[in-house]
């Protein structure tokens, strides 16, 4: 193949992955318009499960498989390649940005009044590691020089015995056993790190197969969503309360992994021609993440304040709004997210490298 065939091949496997990359932070946001809204709780007080019900745990029930598949995007590509002061420099300036802008926008607007704790949120990423996904992200992403030492040390079948002993650990037991297992984001991601690294360093033929990865995405969502509903209904059958995203509750639950890894091994594979487009919307998605997820106040402020989800249960609309608020969030988030790379991000680096 010529260098010029590779080039394109690369574009070309880029744009498939970016184009997913998109899909899994849509999956992310619908997931917060439902359970940051107050429409679970809602949900959860009716007697039985009606349509809109089943709609919203449905629509709401991807969210820790997003991230999964996020994780897993980044495992991929830097199994192979090495973090740079620049790259990180960038994730955290990004994360700086927008937590700063936005809690001085709140303050200044009497939204949100100061705090001591809201101050060290801002200014410390990590203030959190248990569950908190961008604070969790960027730690993980200091160990990955680290993990990627400890897998190229390794031989296939010593790295599938690592992996099947965490996927014990941290996904059979709680999922099957209902083990009670000490869990934080880093540690999971560093098991979605030796999952995509595995399938990176070790391809075999049936991994590129996308038809079977085609059916086995469509049968593992099919599956969570049977999950989710036959779970609300034991639920409202005997009053509990809080068990229907039990299989999919948190993404080191057995249906968000087996859901994450199909849907990728599917866009790992499918064939579509570059797209500029495509790459330039898929580069801010964690943008679209930092914004729209920033703090409590901006879930209150996005989804209670202004979108009002609440005030659409019951009526015709709240499908349509369901779907035009999350596309809604996306579109506007990723548009403030280029313009803050184009017109300051990009000059900051430029001037940095003396360009």
């Amino acid at each position: 193949m010529s260098e010029k065939s590779q080039k394109t091949s690369r574009a070309m496997r880029d744009s498939n992955i970016e184009l997913f990359r998109i899909i899994t932070m849509i999956m992310i946001v619908a997931h917060h318009y439902v359970v940051n809204s107050g429409l679970m709780d809602i949900v959860e007080a009716q007697k039985s499960l009606g349509t809109q019900d089943i709609f919203l745990l449905i629509f709401g029930s991807e969210g820790k498989t997003g991230i999964n598949c996020f994780v897993l995007i980044t495992g991929y590509f830097m199994c192979k390649s090495n973090i740079t002061a620049k790259k990180y420099g960038k994730l955290l300036g990004q994360r700086y940005f927008y937590t700063i802008v936005i809690w001085l926008i709140f303050l200044m607007t009497g939204y949100e009044l100061f705090s001591f704790k809201g101050f060290l949120k801002v200014v410390f990423p990590f203030f959190t590691v248990a569950g908190n996904f961008t604070g969790c992200f960027l730690l993980f992403y200091l160990f990955i020089p680290f993990i990627n030492k400890l897998i190229h040390s390794l031989d296939e079948k010593q790295h599938l015995s690592l992996l099947a002993l965490c996927l014990f650990v941290y996904t059979f037991l709680p999922s099957l056993m209902k083990a009670t297992v000490s869990f934080n984001y880093v540690t999971w991601f560093i098991v979605l790190y030796l999952i995509a690294s595995y399938i990176r360093l070790y391809p075999k033929k049936w991994f590129s197969n996308t038809k079977l990865w085609g059916y086995l995405a469509v049968a593992s969502l099919l599956a969570s969503w049977g999950s989710v509903i036959v779970l609300a209904y034991l639920g409202k059958k005997f009053s509990k309360t809080g068990i229907a995203y039990f299989e999919v509750a948190d993404s080191n639950k057995i249906l968000a992994v087996v859901t994450a890894i199909c849907l990728f091994m599917f866009f790992k594979n499918l064939n579509i021609k570059q797209s500029k487009l495509i790459n330039t919307i898929a580069a801010s998605t964690f943008g679209v993440l930092l914004i729209h997820a920033n703090s409590d106040a901006m879930r209150q402020f996005l989804w209670k304040d202004v979108l009002k989800n609440t005030s659409m249960y019951g009526t015709t609309y709240l499908i349509l709004h369901a779907i035009g608020s999350v596309l809604g969030v996306y579109i506007i988030c990723t548009i403030i997210d280029i313009l803050r790379s184009r017109f300051l991000e990009r000059p900051i680096f430029n001037k940095l490298e003396g360009r």
